[in-house]
């Protein structure tokens, strides 16, 4: 007898689940998140990885150039994953891209190691960003379709998602610098290269892993783009562009007071105060609406990252960034919230990963800005361009976000769009 699969388990509940972190472990297994933090790992690995193998063999010139282009490329390939999975199915698709991830992070490995020419390290890493698999969007897309219309446990499983990511953020980059100093400054690839092949095919092959969901060929089927989804992406570049900032700023900050490798700690404060946010999000999940919560979120971190146009020193940058942070997985929570009811349900994975793209394209802009700005004017104007991005995201929301612009385009009419 087949062994039933997570998703057709949800499909056949008669009552809603409870909502919590119990709800949601009942729904998808431990297994899957487990998997889903293990295989979206990498993620927060390489990046940093990158810059300290590169930056130890080349400088921080090069470094800068190799990790701005696998940044490139995840942005680029991001969407493109979300649709193939939509029309292919999880399964075929991740392990084709976990397999592919790990053959360019092998071969940027050994170009760089070689000491070859500017061209082919930065090429490698575009394949690299190109082919890393979207596990982070691709679990939410899952958590949305194993939660049905159970709002209250959608909601639980976005929050403990988002707070998997803000705790991998903090132990890929802490975990890349450990290895580099105890082992091997190339040891944070290797590793990486691993968790993917491993631990990518088996969040890959979990019973949770939706088939193909989309409809109609190149031509044809449900639309995805709408006023409402443009919105949550403007929304996502202007998040980006305001961590980006306050980034450059602690780690201006840091240089400036003769501490750089203080920055990755300060930074760290964000994340773990994220962290516990998202954990108190799952636990209480709360009545208010994704829009209602999206609002004030983004309101709040708006004043709250004010605060770092006084900081003068790395404990005042760490106190403001914390603080910060107590917003940051209740907005991101709302945001794909919004992302999962505006999306069709036949598109769900590639909506998830547009809004993901666009996160990471408001990082890079902010940063190829900010970086000058530091340098030129000091830590604050860095902070000045993070508190910039901050408010007009908050000034945004306010205008824009309403509930009738969020309509699930499930329920349009399809076009050719």
């Amino acid at each position: 007898m087949p062994r039933p699969t997570a998703r057709a388990a949800a499909g056949s509940r008669t009552a809603p689940a409870p909502a919590g972190l119990r709800g949601v472990l009942a729904l998808g297994g431990p297994s899957l998140p487990l998997l889903g933090f293990l295989a979206r790992l990498p993620a927060a690995l390489c990046p940093i990885g990158t810059l300290l193998l590169v930056n130890s063999r080349e400088g921080i010139g090069r470094a800068g150039a190799v990790a701005a282009a696998l940044w490139l490329g995840q942005a680029l390939g991001g969407p493109v994953i979300g649709r193939l999975a939509d029309r292919r199915g999880h399964r075929p698709v991740l392990l084709t891209a976990c397999g592919a991830n790990a053959a360019a992070l092998a071969g940027l490995l050994a170009v760089i190691l070689a000491g070859l020419e500017p061209a082919a390290p930065v090429g490698l890493a575009v394949v690299a960003g190109l082919t890393v698999p979207q596990v982070g969007p691709l679990a939410r897309a899952r958590w949305a379709r194993l939660a049905g219309e159970d709002k209250a446990l959608l909601g639980s499983a976005l929050s403990l998602d988002t707070t998997l990511d803000e705790v991998g953020f903090v132990v890929g980059p802490a975990l890349a610098g450990i290895l580099a100093v105890t082992v091997h400054p190339a040891s944070a690839l290797v590793l990486a290269a691993v968790l993917i092949l491993v631990a990518g095919t088996l969040f890959a092959l979990h019973p949770s892993a939706p088939g193909p969901l989309a409809r109609g060929g190149a031509r044809g089927g449900v639309r995805l783009w709408s006023p409402g989804l443009a919105l949550l992406c403007a929304l996502a570049v202007l998040q980006g562009a305001a961590w980006s900032g306050a980034n450059t700023g602690v780690n201006a900050l840091a240089e400036s007071v003769g501490e750089p490798g203080a920055a990755g700690p300060v930074w760290a404060a964000m994340a773990v105060t994220s962290s516990v946010a998202g954990l108190v999000t799952v636990a209480r999940p709360g009545r208010a609406g994704p829009v209602v919560r999206l609002r004030l979120s983004i309101g709040i971190q708006a004043l709250l990252a004010l605060s770092l146009l006084a900081v003068g020193g790395l404990w005042g940058a760490a106190a403001a960034v914390a603080a910060i942070g107590l917003a940051v997985a209740p907005h991101l929570i709302a945001l794909f919230a919004l992302v999962e009811r505006t999306g069709p349900a036949e598109r769900v994975a590639e909506a998830m990963t547009v809004v993901g793209s666009g996160l990471i394209i408001g990082q890079a802009l902010a940063a190829a800005v900010a970086g000058p700005l530091a340098a030129a004017h000091g830590h604050r104007a860095a902070f000045a361009l993070a508190c910039a991005a901050a408010v007009a995201s908050a000034v945004t929301a306010a205008v824009a976000a309403r509930e009738g612009r969020f309509e699930p385009l499930r329920d349009r009419v399809p076009s050719s769009k």
